[in-house]
Parts: C-alpha cells; structure tokens; sequence
C-alpha cells in the first residue's frame, strides 16, 4: 500500500457528500452553466470568451511538482528542470485542503472521460471541478468513454483530477515545503501529480491547458511501461493509409503543415505509437489564436469562428482581445501573446474520425534555424535521428524576448521535454527500436533562415517547404542521392523535385562563405555544450554521442 490516505477515495466521499454536484451532464448544459456562472461571455460566432487571471494565462512550469517516493523515482529524470520533487506528506497536505475548499463551493463538476484513441491503453480520466467552463474543456478535449473499455490496460486504474481554478492556496503553510515562489514569497497556486496513487491537484491556475499538460504527463510517464511510445507531435494520414508524424517546438510551423488538404488529420498535438499503430490522445485542438490569419489557417480560424447557436459551439476562446460588440481582435497581445482557443476536432473539415492510423512510413522533426546553416532537409538515420530527438533544437528570434539581440539555440528535449518526465533513454531508445522494426524514415525540416541569418537572410517559403515536405512523404527523397554533413551529422539530398539545387546545401546560399562556417561552427559548438549539459552523466549509447554536431 502506497499510503494510508485513498485520496481517490476521499474525494469520491466528497462528491457525494456535496449538495449540488452536477455529473456528467450534457454539453448544452455545461455551456448554459458556464453562461449562467458568468465564467465565460458569448462572443461573435456562439463561441465562448473567458480570460484567467494574469498570473495564469500561460502555464506556470515553476508551480508544477511530482510526488517523489522511494518506489518509483528511479524512473524519473529528477535532474531535469521540469520535474520538481515534492515528498508525499507535502502533497497529502494540499490535497485535504484542496478537499476542504472544494466542499465549500457553491457547485461542483463532475466529467469522465477517457484519454486514447486506442481503446487498448485508454486512460480514464476523472475531474472535479468548481467550475462548468472547465468541465466543457475536457469535453473540448478528452473522449467520451468507450463501450468496450474494460479492453485497457487502465481500464480499472484511472487518473483522477481535482481542478480548483480560482482558489489560492494558503501560502504560509508550504514555506520550506514548496520550492515554488512567486516574487520570492512561497506560491499560491501548485499544479501537482501523484503519479503512483493516479491523482492530481490543480490549485490557482485557471488556465485551460494546465489539466491538458498534466494529463498529457501523466500518460508521458505509464505509456512507456506499456510498450507505448508517447509523442508531442502531429499526425496525419495519406490517401493510401500512411501516416506521418510531425514533431516540432512552437513557431516550427508544425500546424500549418500537418493541415494537409491531401490528408486527414488524426490530431494536431499528442499520439502514441503502440504495436497496433499511431493513435490520438485526444479529442480536440487547442490552438493558439495570437495573430492567427483567417486565410492561411482557415481551417483552425473556422473551426473556432464558426456561427452556431452558443449551445451548440462550445470552442473556449481564452484571454484573447474582444470588444463590448462582441468582436475578438486576436492581433492584440496586451493582456497575453498566449491566447488559446480549444474545440472539437469534428470542427475541422479534413479528419479520420477514428483518430488512429498504422505505424508512421515518415516523420519530420521540424526546426526553425534562425542561423540559417541548417539544410532545408536532410534525412537521418537510426543514430541521427535519437540524437536530434534527445536535442529537440530550434531557435529563439531577436526581439522575442528581453535581451535577445541575436538568435539563441534552444532545446526542448523530446520536442517536448516539461511534459516528458522519465528518464531521456526510455523514450530515445523507443524510437530507434521502432523505426527499426517498422522501417520508418526520419527527415530533418529546416522551416527557418536561408542565406544567411536572422537579419540578413530570408525565411524559407513554407509554399518550398510544402514541397520538400511532400517530397518526403511521398518517398521521392529515398531515390535520389545524399552527401554527408560532417559538421552537423546530417544527410543531405543532392536533389529534390520542385526545388533549387543550390538551396539544398545551406552554404551555397550565403554571400560571406567565411562568415557560414564561423556561424556554423558556433551553433555546433552550442549543440555539444547542450548535451554534454543534459545528458553527460545519463546512460546514452556512444553511438549515438557520435551524431552530435560538434562531436
């Protein structure tokens, strides 16, 4: 036995035991209650319109801990940034008072639903919330439960979530327990997982995607034990039944070119890949909305803008501009660039409704080299390919924050890593086994700098990017032949249909030759450091050492 304290348990007595517990109702009802609770407005369209406080319109990575216990933190990286360690008693603390708050709301919310496209591994998913707008979002999100779930291995060991948005916790009580401050006072607000009992707390973070990136962790970390590799990723389906992955950080362009007119799209942000093939986690998108085109993501634009009767919409439009008319301006980033919108995925016109495809014949790890070295496309091998997935490389632009006055590397290991949380061999040594049994192919998509820098080259036309991406999928690039990259470890075609030879081989592209190689160099030199950083003392295969630019 875990612990003396069944939170699970208690927390059901604590619904019961409530005098207006709403369970499980519709979705009309739901939105009606949201309305009704003034928790969102109806904006133009029937879409909802809600904003969170401001110090929680984004997630908060500093205010997010794991129960850490003799039993299990073997598994888990702790000495990543992201997975902060917090003892059971501190966790048991928090959530009797989370239970002592929750019995003081006027309403509570009750919604069960699963996470998993595959009925095979399928996690059940219980939330108690105080608030309707929340519980609409994992119908957003999440998928109704499936009449053959006692298929899942989860099927009798669910997750359960207790989301209290708007309440603060008593900080005074956690100083010395809680690592997490807010302007060096001891936080008010703790999104918190019990990995081994299967429950978690969301305390003071009224921000939607907090209860997706907890959940999307929590399958990040049982998967793996099931012989499941987890992925932040897209995924698409060809006319012929192939799928594809696209993995890549924010700003890649990984929405725009997985929404393919030619292909269905199984999900636009979180997969598995099981034995029996690629499936969503999920049952919706959760789009950010800052600066969104109508015409160039018409279809994300659409699917939150559609007019419906509001009891019918249901997208939750978050922290995004609107006027007393009822008009959303989504170029406006005063209160947040973070603006979110979460809806159905049957709101999009080109789905597989299934949500699930065979094992992936191509993935494209994209990347938005802002030093303009990297190739448009390469293609990697097994070794390669782990490598540039435990680096997860893209790169920061001048003026994106405060004192960036030139690009920055940036690594997110996984594509993905505040949401990865076990040890970085696990998942790089499921790719590579799984490329190798199902003979996937993996390119590298430069979607960055051409000619030189940010500031003095030109981004890459993503209408060329299209082409080499399809180039890709459609296997012409497994004819032509490659010239190996010693610098960056990297296979380069000598040709690609539809596209300049001489835009293939960065180096060709930039005037100053000279000034390539010093800029070459030095973002190779950052990749090595990078590692040597994160994974100098982690079990990786020297095979795979011996890919790392700089190396």
């Amino acid at each position: 036995m875990v612990s003396k304290h069944n939170w699970k348990e208690k927390l059901n007595e604590a619904v019961k035991s409530h005098s207006h517990v709403f369970d499980n109702i519709t979705r009309r009802e739901m939105i009606q209650a949201a309305v009704d609770n003034v928790e969102a407005i109806i904006a133009e369209g029937g879409a909802l319109a809600t904003w969170t406080p401001i110090e929680s319109t984004g997630r908060s990575p500093k205010d997010t801990v794991i129960v850490k216990r003799p039993s299990s933190e073997k598994n888990i990286d702790w000495n990543s940034r992201n997975n902060i360690p917090i003892d059971e008693e501190t966790f048991d603390i928090i959530f009797s008072e989370a239970l002592t708050y929750l019995s003081e709301k006027e309403k509570i919310y009750v919604t069960d639903r699963v996470v998993g496209a595959d009925v095979n591994y399928a996690l059940p998913v219980k939330m108690v919330s105080s608030e309707a707008l929340h519980a609409l979002f994992t119908d957003n999100m999440f998928r109704p439960v499936p009449d053959d779930l006692d298929k899942s291995v989860f099927a009798y060991n669910g997750f359960y979530l207790l989301q209290l948005p708007y309440t603060k916790l008593e900080a005074s009580k956690y100083a010395g327990r809680l690592r997490t401050m807010t302007n060096g006072n001891p936080s008010n607000m703790v999104v918190a997982m019990d990995l081994d009992r299967r429950i978690g707390i969301i305390v003071g973070s009224a921000y939607c995607g907090s209860v997706k990136k907890l959940i999307f962790t929590v399958m990040n970390y049982y998967l793996p034990f099931e012989g499941i590799l987890p992925l932040h990723c897209s995924a698409n389906e060809g006319e012929n039944g192939d799928s594809a992955l696209l993995l890549g950080l924010s700003g890649t362009g990984k929405t725009s070119l997985s929404a393919d007119p030619t292909r269905a799209l199984l999900g636009d942000d979180e997969h598995g890949w099981s034995e029996s093939g690629i499936a969503n986690f999920e049952n919706g998108c959760y789009a950010k909305m800052i600066n969104i085109d109508p015409e160039k993501e018409k279809d994300i634009y659409d699917a939150v803008m559609h007019k419906d009767d509001y009891l019918n919409h249901g997208a939750i439009i978050e922290n995004a501009m609107i006027y007393p008319n009822g008009k959303l301006d989504y170029f406006d980033d005063r209160f947040t660039p973070n603006s979110r919108a979460s809806y159905p995925l049957k709101y999009l016109r080109n789905i597989k409704k299934s949500s699930t495809s065979g094992h992936p014949k191509t993935i494209l790890f994209l990347t938005a080299d802002a030093y303009g070295v990297l190739p448009p496309v390469s293609k990697l091998n097994k070794m390669q390919a782990m490598l540039w997935f435990l680096m997860g490389y893209t790169s920061k632009l001048a003026g994106t924050e405060t004192g960036i006055t030139e690009p920055q590397a940036t690594f997110s290991r996984f594509f993905g890593q505040p949401f990865m949380p076990c040890n970085p061999d696990v998942y790089a040594d499921m790719l590579g086994e799984k490329m190798e049994k199902y003979n996937t192919h993996v390119f590298l998509i430069n979607t960055g700098w051409s000619g030189g820098a940010y500031g003095v080259g030109n981004r890459i036309d993503i209408t060329l990017t299209r082409v080499m991406v399809n180039a890709a999928l459609s296997g012409e690039l497994s004819t032509v032949e490659y010239i190996k990259d010693d610098l960056f470890h990297l296979q380069i075609p000598t040709s690609c249909p539809g596209v300049p030879s001489k835009m293939l081989f960065a180096k060709n592209t930039w005037a100053d030759k000279e000034a390539f190689d010093v800029t070459a160099n030095k973002l190779a030199s950052q990749f090595s450091n990078a590692f040597d950083k994160a994974y100098g003392d982690k079990n990786i295969s020297e095979n795979i050492v011996k890919q790392c630019p700089g190396k």
